[in-house]
């Protein structure tokens, strides 16, 4: 018998955070006899997308890509276009210390008929995200996003790799796209998985597979259920975790947040069982993963699997010589005039903080808003810090959601040099992306 879920409130949403395609989708596999440089273009163009069945498509932005296959430590010549009628700025999301593809610092909007170039080191193996939001709030629709895979040199043991891109829309009156940043009122939440209304994926039973949880949406704060199935927590924001269970099969992922997991197949053949999506109002069927008639893989499950190879992240963050600070979140606060939306932002004005190359920096992140903020830091990962300051949980994050009232501490080691930014911004469809910088000398 199938039980389902409750509805889960907002503030159950984010309280499950701190524990816990087809869409175009870039492979990054071996690459054992490259060249120096291998080539990828992204191309933003116009597009369409289907909200529901049986819908007609709706104009709305793209991204696709052209790339071979590329594996951790490859140097990749990029090349952005500009296809659409509005500038357009790319946004690289997992990649620390990408000095070359740092957004407003080092590359600048795309006009229309545009291109821009630069290379990029990827310096570790995980699941990235790019995207086209920075700058494009009040445009004429929701700008799109798309993942980046980069693989491992030894990929861990999976019998399948799947790439799961949620997507959220709002419509007007007109029954039009609404872009971000513009107020829509009580309009519903329409979602895409891989760019439609709804997705299966197929299992073998007995197998072990991949999946790679993106919450592509705007703003929004969700929580996955898959039902009944062990859910092994693996990697999150591109970066290996210990592994651990999911509770209840339940994922909590932020805005540009990404989750990998294995799912052990462990039902009969002809089975299946649910995916489904929770913002805060009434669940969402979002998938399904369905059970092919064959037999088994293999004759059982397999044991709990190995941590996912590490990136070269430190082992330890020494916090007692750190550089402390404090960033406080959130409108009506005096510190909100720190803060810049990005038409405004300017790199030459004063940072945040600055911090030496090699120490380690522990943020204060202080919501004093009345709803929910999400956190981003480029350049680096950090910790989340434990309650009590003396330990951390047991993963990397580039991106964190902090409910109203609430103060999350947070550690990382400033290892590269350079100019990044940092980003804020209410878990609402209408509140504007917020910016400020810092420096690592």
């Amino acid at each position: 018998m199938t039980v389902q879920p409750p509805a889960l409130s907002r503030r159950a949403v984010l309280a499950g955070f701190g524990t816990m395609i087809t869409a175009p989708v870039l492979h990054i596999g071996d690459a054992a006899a490259a060249p120096p440089h291998k080539a990828l273009t992204i191309r933003a163009a116009p597009g369409s997308v289907v909200l529901k069945p049986g819908a007609a498509p709706l104009a709305r932005p793209s991204l696709t890509l052209e790339a071979p296959a590329l594996t951790r430590g490859d140097e990749v010549a990029v090349q952005f276009d500009n296809q659409l009628d509005q500038p357009a700025l790319l946004t690289l999301r997992g990649l620390d210390g990408a000095a070359s593809a740092e957004p407003l610092v080092k590359t600048k909007p795309v006009p229309p008929g545009g291109s821009d170039r630069f290379l990029l080191s990827l310096r570790s193996a995980g699941t990235l995200l790019a995207d086209l939001r920075l700058t494009a709030d009040g445009g004429s629709a929701p700008m799109p996003a798309l993942p980046l895979i980069v693989s491992e040199a030894e990929p861990p043991q999976a019998d399948g790799d799947q790439v799961v891109l949620i997507e959220d829309f709002r419509l007007g009156d007109d029954g039009k796209l609404r872009p971000s940043g513009v107020d829509v009122g009580a309009t519903p939440w329409l979602y895409t998985v891989n760019g439609k209304p709804s997705a299966e994926f197929t299992l073998r039973a007995n197998g072990r597979f991949r999946f790679r949880f993106i919450n592509a949406c705007q703003r929004n704060v969700i929580a996955l259920r898959i039902e009944d199935h062990n859910v092994w927590v693996m990697a999150l924001d591109s970066q290996p975790a210990e592994p651990f269970l999911a509770r209840g099969g339940a994922l909590v992922i932020a805005a540009g947040g990404r989750v990998d997991v294995l799912i052990d197949a462990a039902k009969p053949p002809g089975s299946s069982a649910a995916i489904t999506l929770h913002d805060g109002g009434k669940p969402v069927p979002l998938a399904r993963l369905v059970y092919a008639g064959d037999p088994p893989l293999r004759p059982a499950p397999l044991p709990q699997p190995a941590p996912f190879p590490a990136n070269g992240l430190p082992a330890q963050l020494p916090l007692g010589g750190a550089l402390r600070t404090e960033l406080l979140l959130g409108a009506l606060v005096n510190a909100q005039l720190d803060w810049f939306a990005p038409d405004k932002f300017n790199p030459a004005a004063g940072p945040a903080f600055q911090v030496k190359r090699g120490r380690t920096v522990v943020l204060a992140l202080t919501n004093h808003a009345t709803s929910p903020m999400v956190f981003h830091l480029h350049g680096h990962h950090f910790r989340l810090l434990d309650r009590l300051d003396d330990g951390w949980k047991p993963f990397w994050l580039d991106t964190l959601a902090i409910d109203a009232g609430q103060t999350q501490r947070i550690a990382f080691a400033a290892e590269y040099p350079g100019l990044w930014l940092i980003e804020a911004y209410a878990a609402k469809w209408s509140e504007p992306r917020l910016l400020r910088s810092y420096l690592v000398t």
